[in-house]
């Protein structure tokens, strides 16, 4: 059996699903003091000139606080920018208008708090791609500092910053990318990126 820590993250890449998919028991962290320039509030599509972040502004954490108390801040009219960002990015993929519908309403409704949008929008990934994670998904009741036998932490081993390649279970095998041809094969982008281009073929890869 696999039982997995993972922090939240915002449309999180195609490694975190990867973990997700052949988990049997995935724990995610609410405990934990908010960390910045992490996957928790940022996820990478892929433009037209390649790798694009896209950030969520989120409110001044507060002192000693968890990230399950961290707002989404409204400022910048992010929605508004991040909806355009993936309709302009994945507009002519094979599956962006087959899933447009199912996405869309994350970037016109209001959420107070990230943990609970990232979440969402987790499920419904999930959901489209048909993996079980609601029957395994868990959530922390105190910061784990201590592991249960055989867990796996994964917290800070999903990040922009560490080398994914090092990830002995995970390989990021080339697939179809709207600008490939121009800009090469952009490895563990979002797992919008897989879903948009495969469709439920992303299962598969996963």
């Amino acid at each position: 059996m696999t039982n997995i820590l993972l922090a939240t993250a915002y449309l999180a890449p195609v490694q975190y699903y990867s973990k997700l998919n052949r988990a049997d028991i995935v724990t995610i962290e609410l405990f934990e003091h908010y960390i910045k320039q992490s996957y928790r509030n940022r996820c990478i599509i892929a433009g037209p000139e390649g790798a694009q972040p896209l950030t969520l502004p989120v409110e001044k954490a507060p002192n000693h606080g968890s990230i399950k108390d961290v707002r989404l801040s409204d400022h910048g009219n992010w929605r508004r920018l991040h909806w355009n960002a993936l309709q302009s990015s994945y507009m002519t993929s094979p599956f962006f208008e087959y899933y447009a519908d199912d996405f869309a309403p994350f970037y016109e409704k209001k959420y107070d708090f990230l943990c609970d949008f990232n979440e969402e929008l987790m499920l419904l990934c999930c959901r489209l791609l048909d993996i079980d994670i609601e029957g395994k998904l868990r959530h922390t009741d105190t910061y784990r500092s201590d592991l249960a036998d055989g867990e796996v932490d994964l917290r800070n081993a999903i990040s922009p910053k560490c080398d994914f390649t090092a990830d002995a279970d995970f390989e990021a095998k080339p697939y179809y990318q709207v600008f490939r041809e121009r800009t090469g094969f952009i490895p563990n982008l979002s797992i919008v990126d897989l879903l948009f281009n495969m469709g439920p073929e992303g299962l598969l890869y996963l």
